[in-house]
């Protein structure tokens, strides 16, 4: 749209007028006071104010009701969208310095040669990688600019800015994260301002209070039992790892630090005696054990990192496309059923029919696709794994059913 042009005789007009117009009276003029301000000396310096001492944990704010957005049906490739309502993320575009376009033959699932590896992939919008931080070893505190959409991942990220040294990150971003919050990592060590404001104290249920924060970033051993978490590092001074996308999360369940700081206040000796035996166990100190969101129990290093709260964009799994088209855009080519190609394709290709030839399922290449072709190995199994994650869920659920059957027919 065109702005209306200004009229230039007025504006000369006014200019003209200016001088008069701001003149002062003789009253106005004696009220004003024009001594010079003292100067400002060693004793009159502004004190240095300790950050966390009027720092105030972020409120949790009440997630709304679960809505999913839904459209006018004017077209049939809009009557079936559904969208989760994200209304606070940025509408705009990326962080450019933080991102590089994603180019090269490996978007449709081919490797150096040109040769599939991956299937079902292609084509798709094209797209910008954001560099996101994993490691998180700057400290400081950091302030959140903005959420933002990342087409790389189901998670949301925000864009975060170091309060010292003004540098930018993407960093994933938790689960009711906003704009204007202060993040923080406590990967290099506490911070003296903090323990100052503590009073000296190294209590770990105090410095929980202060660090255990939505957003923050902690090494394990310094994070309460029982505190969801996400962004889980595996190795000490490595990236994260586990719980990366959407809705995902693990909870800590065995911290030894904690109980070790519950029995140094005011529990009894016995237990503090257990502790010191605890102490000259060796290796199993230096881990902490992790309950991931399939089940499995993982001991972790003490050390390795965590990200407190739950991954962001929790509800995405309740999406739906609405067309196949949608889908393409998302770089998804189509799945085509074996039974619909010609045998020199697929096993299950070819005849008259939907027939497959009285022959068990199997994969394009020939291997057994129903429990038959088994992974897991039996030796050298990772030791790290505490509890193993349940399995053949179904199968046991149709167990139970039928036993409930057979009690049934016999009452």
């Amino acid at each position: 749209m065109l702005q209306p042009r200004i009229c230039l005789r007025h504006v000369q007009h006014l200019r003209t007028l200016l001088p008069y117009t701001t003149l002062r009276t003789y009253a106005e003029a004696q009220a004003i006071d024009h001594t010079p301000a003292p100067p400002i000396t060693a004793a009159t310096t502004v004190p240095e104010v300790n950050p966390y001492e009027s720092s105030v944990r972020p409120e949790d704010t009440p997630e709304p009701p679960f809505q999913l957005r839904s459209y006018k049906p004017r077209t049939p490739g809009i009557r079936h969208l559904r969208r989760p309502v994200n209304d606070h993320l940025h509408r705009g575009r990326a962080y450019l310095p933080l991102t590089f376009p994603r180019k090269g033959q490996h978007i449709g699932g081919r490797n150096n040669s040109g040769q599939i590896r991956v299937r079902h992939r292609g084509n798709g919008a094209k797209r910008r990688i954001r560099i996101i931080d994993f490691h998180r070893n700057a400290p400081g505190k950091h302030t959140v600019e903005r959420i933002e959409y990342d087409p790389g991942r189901t998670a949301h990220i925000a864009l975060v800015q170091n309060n010292a040294t003004k540098e930018k990150s993407y960093i994933v971003a938790a689960q009711g994260m906003r704009a204007g919050e202060q993040v923080e990592s406590f990967r290099e060590g506490i911070p003296q301002q903090l323990l100052d404001a503590l009073g000296g104290s190294t209590d770990a249920g105090m410095i929980a209070a202060k660090t255990a924060w939505r957003g923050n970033c902690l090494p394990l051993h310094m994070i309460p039992t029982g505190t969801l978490v996400h962004n889980v590092g595996l190795r000490k001074g490595g990236k994260a790892q586990l719980c990366r996308s959407a809705g995902t999360f693990a909870m800590v369940i065995g911290n030894k630090e904690d109980d070790a700081g519950k029995g140094k206040e005011g529990v009894s000796g016995a237990e503090e005696e257990d502790g010191e035996r605890q102490e000259k166990g060796g290796k199993k100190d230096l881990y902490v054990q992790v309950r991931l969101k399939s089940g499995e129990v993982r001991r972790i290093h003490k050390d390795a990192c965590a990200t407190i709260g739950t991954a962001s964009n929790s509800n995405y799994n309740r999406r739906q496309l609405g067309k196949a088209g949608r889908s393409r855009w998302l770089g998804i080519r189509p799945t085509v059923r074996g039974v619909a190609m010609n045998a020199s394709d697929h096993p299950h290709g070819g005849g008259r029919g939907k027939s497959k030839g009285n022959v068990q399922p199997v994969s394009i290449w020939g291997q057994l696709t129903k429990g038959g072709y088994k992974t897991r190995k039996k030796r050298n199994v990772n030791r790290f794994v505490v509890t193993a994650r349940p399995r053949n869920q179904h199968s046991a659920s149709k167990a139970k059913k039928k036993e409930k059957k057979e009690k049934k027919k016999k009452h």
